[in-house]
């Protein structure tokens, strides 16, 4: 008889994790026994449909013979959740940004590996069938040398927590530079980001306590220039929440990636503006597999800990970058 995966769900205040759940749930290899949320009425409709176990206080849950945790809180709240599951032998799937503090990624990787559990940083992107097939062309060497990456991250003001900086720990510059520098980071692997120079502004929305506008500058070790636009600079009726899209520049060609280009195009009097309806692989899917893979095989997880901290370290240091008003290194 196949090993099941008991798997606990930390929070539903990032909206993945309905998207994560629902990944969970359609793996025969899983089974999700614990919800937790503090308020219950945000799950209500979840625990009502699945008759999964709720509990108050992820603690409690802690406490169940889960095998691992998937943590979509707040982000000022990833240290703490990640350093208990990992003293309560729990393997954590963590939601992006990793953390708020270089200082505080540093302690969850190594509570995890203190305990003897994985840690895995929520970067589905890397799952994108665009992207995997650029990452292949790349190591096919054909555009050769990798000279310069420009990437977006647009998106949509998200409003709620992730306005609040107490909550989130930072704006747009933060929220959406660690997806598209992790790709980065991916495609150049073995090479880390030595400078960072960044803009970041309130430009959309009148009144915001945090940025809704940025762009991040850096420069590799080994050369290569990257930018990065992290705004939530799209409108209420843009046809999407945003988009992932990378321009990698080599010696011998360009590879140009749009990651949410397979779509209808849907235009509804209903509804008052032009809709995209993706239809392509379905990136939650196929990371939070990798995720249930490595634990159920006793294998690396393939998007670890200092991954997430790789990624993150270089929107923080984007954000002492606009302090100063100049580069700073990492």
């Amino acid at each position: 008889m196949m090993r099941k995966l008991r798997i606990g769900m930390i929070s539903f205040a990032h909206f993945h994790a309905f998207s994560f759940l629902n990944a969970l749930r359609n793996m025969p290899e899983v089974e999700v026994t614990g919800i937790s949320h503090e308020i219950r009425s945000r799950v209500e409709s979840v625990l009502e449909q699945t008759g999964i176990a709720y509990y108050e206080d992820y603690r409690e849950l802690l406490k169940t013979d889960i095998d691992a945790v998937v943590i979509c809180s707040e982000n000022v709240k990833h240290a703490a959740q990640t350093i208990d599951a990992a003293n309560a032998k729990k393997h954590v799937l963590c939601e992006k940004p990793l953390g708020i503090s270089v200082e505080e990624m540093e302690r969850m990787i190594a509570a995890c590996e203190v305990n003897g559990v994985q840690l895995m940083t929520a970067f589905p992107c890397r799952y994108l069938t665009a992207v995997v097939q650029a990452k292949q062309a790349v190591n096919r060497g054909e555009i050769g040398k990798i000279v310069a990456i420009k990437g977006t991250n647009r998106g949509t003001f998200p409003g709620g927590w992730f306005v609040n900086p107490q909550q989130s720990g930072g704006g747009a510059l933060l929220d959406h530079t660690v997806h598209v520098m992790d790709l980065m980071n991916w495609f150049l692997a073995g090479s880390r980001v030595k400078e960072v120079y960044a803009y970041a502004a309130t430009l959309f929305q009148e009144g915001a306590e945090v940025e809704d506008a940025g762009m991040i500058h850096m420069k590799f070790d080994n050369g290569v220039f990257g930018v990065i636009d992290t705004s939530w600079s799209s409108p209420k009726s843009f046809p999407t929440w945003g988009d992932v899209t990378m321009e990698i520049v080599g010696t011998k060609g360009v590879i140009s990636v749009d990651s949410f280009a397979q779509k209808n195009e849907l235009f509804s009097d209903d509804i008052g503006k032009g809709i995209y309806s993706f239809w392509g692989d379905g990136m939650d899917k196929y990371m939070v597999k990798g995720f249930v893979d490595a634990v159920l095989n006793d294998s690396p997880v393939p998007i670890n800990g200092l991954d997430g901290l790789r990624s993150a370290e270089v929107a923080l240091a984007g954000y002492r970058s606009v302090k100063l008003v100049q580069p700073v290194q990492i």
